[in-house]
């Protein structure tokens, strides 16, 4: 057996570009892309991608150069998850959202040589660049035309600065080559996507992903959620978030159909599962938030499976949409990951039990992913697994295939989250005796009132149970005796908003339902929570306000 050793025939690295290969030889004359009024077979999505991939070298871009990308879900950007790594360049996609000093700075860190820049964001990347400081190099860009209705209207495209480009992306496709041999990579540990944390932390990191891992998470997800073989994926799911879960590269594996679309709302997604009959999406619980409070909701004629993460979803929030016809399920994972690693694991036999158990069931995080090597909670003590009681809080911490290279010019903050053999996450949560674990909290966002640990998510899924909640997060406010109380932000569904509660009905609400000291001490009621693009809510930004609340009062008791 010593003798037997890996070769080339048996240790080809794994890379999912491969996967689209594949999909032009199975499903050549199947629908790739719909976008609008524009529709792709998959063998011309292939052709598309080599094209751009060589014309993408001949600018001069090697491997290991940075690409960047600022476009919402259109083709193009579906197409450059491949052709950006088939030219040998890492990919890295930049929120839209962010303000034009951070996506200077972004640029800045990761070095692009190139940026694909979609019209409608002329503005922001003329901004950004012109914030560069004198002596640094500026990156060539490429502009992403889109003569569609929606995009043309749109005040910002009219309004645009010059800004000096390259050529258009269609040009890349009309004078690329299309009998490119695209760069295989020499390693599977070759670096391929950089992709910046800027959820709800206010100081971005560049988490770098290699081949190895992008095509283990795809692989793992694809399994998990059971995807068949040719579905229909409505992109509600930014793709500059993780990769849009690494379902770029899984809907070419299984040969699906991808809806593309510029933005978003309930109507437009409605309006799309008809016409298009979609089976699955994924979504942030705003989604799902949206979805069931839409009044243009009705029941599905179909089931639509629905994968959602970012954030725990309240199990009130999981009931409304599921009883719509959306099949939910809930996962758990970050950047750092390149897409889910935990999944609610649905046992049948819950399918007997009551709706409102089904939901706190389906909640859970659950269990590690088949291609994780391990997930545990640890007591940030001792450093030893936590009581499998559902009580007792720990930081959960994992290893497996699809963990982060690291962070890019970040050694020390590699080793601070990367060390004794884990990637330790800063999410809080407990583990139940059945194994499933459950998030409570990220660890910045527990709240200690008078000593007590308090979960910021289990107030938040009691507030979502009010039939006048839209949406709500709970941060802690400074309080003189306590040492911090919770504070609750809400929005309010905009039917109740003529007739909306008071500030002492909600926590009256609250009292019935939670253990007194976790009622919120002090209620503010906002027209929206400022959230981020991928709709988590941005907690950092309510924390700053209740600090400057000042204290929550003198009370000496709990109420």
């Amino acid at each position: 057996m010593e003798d037997l050793k890996p070769t080339p025939p048996n240790s080809s690295p794994l890379t999912p570009i491969g996967f689209l290969e594949r999909a032009a030889t199975v499903y050549g004359d199947c629908p790739s892309i719909v976008y609008n009024t524009t529709t792709y077979t998959w063998s011309q999505t292939h052709l598309r991608c080599l094209r751009v991939a060589s014309s993408i070298q001949s600018l001069g871009i090697k491997k290991g150069h940075v690409v960047s990308v600022l476009a919402p879900n259109i083709p193009a950007m579906y197409e450059l998850h491949f052709a950006a790594l088939m030219s040998g360049a890492i990919l890295n996609n930049i929120n839209l959202r962010l303000d034009p000093r951070t996506v200077s700075i972004l640029l800045r860190h990761s070095e692009s040589k190139l940026v694909f820049v979609d019209q409608l964001s002329q503005s922001l990347i003329h901004e950004a660049l012109s914030l560069f400081p004198p002596g640094i190099p500026i990156p060539r860009l490429i502009l992403i035309a889109d003569d569609t209705d929606e995009a043309s209207s749109s005040p910002s495209s009219s309004s645009s600065p010059a800004v000096e480009f390259v050529c258009s992306y269609e040009d890349l496709v009309e004078r690329g080559d299309p009998g490119f041999e695209w760069i295989r990579p020499t390693s599977e540990w070759d670096p391929a996507i950089l992709n910046y944390t800027s959820g709800t932390t206010s100081s971005p990191k560049g988490v770098v992903h290699c081949q190895r891992g992008l095509f283990l998470i795809t692989v793992d997800s694809l399994i998990d959620w059971a995807v068949p073989k040719q579905p229909v994926y409505l992109w509600t799911l930014p793709m500059f978030h993780a990769n849009g879960w690494s379902f770029p590269w899984g809907m070419a594996a299984v040969g699906g159909t991808n809806i593309c679309l510029r933005k978003f709302d309930a109507t437009i997604i409605y309006r799309l599962i008809r016409a298009h009959n979609v089976t699955h999406m994924c979504g942030a619980p705003v989604v799902l938030n949206m979805l069931s409070n839409s009044p243009d909701n009705e029941p599905l004629k179909n089931p639509v499976n629905i994968l959602t993460a970012g954030a725990p979803p309240p199990a009130a929030v999981l009931h409304r949409t599921e009883s719509l016809g959306f099949v939910v399920s809930h996962g758990y994972g970050l950047t750092e990951t390149a897409g889910l690693v935990v999944s609610c694991a649905w046992k049948r036999e819950w399918n007997r039990l009551p709706a409102s158990e089904r939901a706190r069931l389906k909640a859970r995080q659950g269990v590690r992913l088949a291609g994780m090597t391990r997930i545990d909670v640890l007591d940030p003590n001792t450093g030893k697994s936590v009581k499998r009681d559902g009580s007792t809080l720990g930081e959960i911490v994992l290893r497996g295939g699809c963990v982060m290279l690291g962070y890019l010019k970040d050694p020390a903050g590699t080793a601070k989250c990367m060390k004794d053999g884990w990637f330790f996450t800063g999410d809080v949560a407990v583990m139940h005796p059945d194994g499933y674990l459950e998030i409570k909290d990220r660890s910045k966002d527990v709240i200690i009132s008078g000593g007590e640990n308090l979960s910021s998510v289990e107030v938040e899924s009691v507030l979502y149970m009010h039939p006048a909640i839209n949406e709500a997060a709970v941060v802690a406010r400074p309080d003189d005796f306590w040492g911090e109380t919770p504070c609750a932000f809400v929005s309010l569904k905009e039917r109740i908003r003529g007739n909306k509660p008071s500030e002492k009905e909600i926590m009256e609400f609250c009292r019935e339902k939670l253990p007194h000291y976790m009622v919120p001490k002090t209620v503010v009621f906002k027209e929206e929570l400022p959230k981020t693009s991928t709709g988590k809510i941005q907690k950092f930004i309510l924390r700053e306000t209740a600090k400057s609340m000042g204290s929550a009062g003198t009370r000496r008791s709990r109420i």
